[in-house]
């Protein structure tokens, strides 16, 4: 296990996985350094906040690039559906869970102790603040090959593109005639750094269903889907 090293052998080690040596070895300490770090409380050190602004970024050029060399014949809105759903947050947590990057990062102990190694929002950011820094330390090719390796699975699992839920209900509802559908939040609970939040979507005649998740945008995808499924639909049918 990484945390059973010194920090140079950790990181030493995580630049295997990640396949760059990197020669300032400070940009990827600043990439693993969440806000809630005592050095960043206490200004003596950056937060990965600026690189996760750049990484997202890269990342994006470097699918949308891959997308179109794997499907020349592609529709615009087929390629954008696509890559919507690999620079997604759940995308990069699962990116950054293949390297096991949550045991890498430098966090509070008070955020530590509430699991802040556990939340998937924060393993994302962190996973793109790394691949700003590849892209910062070894240009392009250094991103591109760590995205490549660590997105492989992802683009094979998706034979064809994806129509998340939201997609599909609209659709659905343009299909008919109806306004486009509308969400409101009802709920928030948990703590600040890891809250749970509650919305409906609604269809004009129709009942208002609930979904719930980590994020806005996760549970107002969970409510399409539950609508959805409430009309009848089939959340996973492609309409593209």
């Amino acid at each position: 296990m990484a945390s059973e090293h010194d920090p140079e052998s950790r990181m030493q080690d995580l630049m295997e996985k990640l396949g760059h040596s990197f020669g300032d070895a400070g940009l990827l300490s600043e990439a693993l350094r969440h806000s809630s770090d005592p050095d960043v409380n206490q200004g003596r050190a950056a937060s990965n906040q600026r690189l996760e602004f750049l990484g997202d970024r890269v990342l994006g050029l470097v699918i949308a690039e891959w997308l179109l060399e794997r499907y020349p014949g592609a529709a615009e809105g087929e390629i954008a559906r696509r890559h919507a759903d690999l620079v997604r947050r759940d995308a990069l947590a699962r990116a950054g869970g293949d390297i096991d990057l949550a045991s890498y990062l430098s966090l509070s102990h008070g955020e530590d102790e509430a699991g802040g190694r556990q939340n998937p929002a924060l393993i994302a950011d962190a996973c793109e603040a790394v691949i700003a820094a590849l892209y910062l330390d070894g240009g392009l090719d250094a991103a591109v090959a760590f995205i490549r390796n660590a997105w492989a699975e992802m683009i094979a699992e998706a034979p064809e593109p994806p129509v998340d839920a939201k997609t599909h209900l609209q659709e659905w509802a343009q299909g008919r005639g109806l306004k486009l559908p509308s969400y409101a939040e009802t709920g928030r609970q948990g703590p600040a750094h890891n809250p749970q939040f509650t919305i409906e979507a609604m269809v004009d005649g129709y009942p208002p269903m609930a979904g719930s998740g980590a994020s806005k945008q996760a549970a107002e995808q969970q409510a399409a889907q539950a609508l959805l499924i409430k009309l009848g639909e089939d959340p996973g049918e492609n309409h593209g």
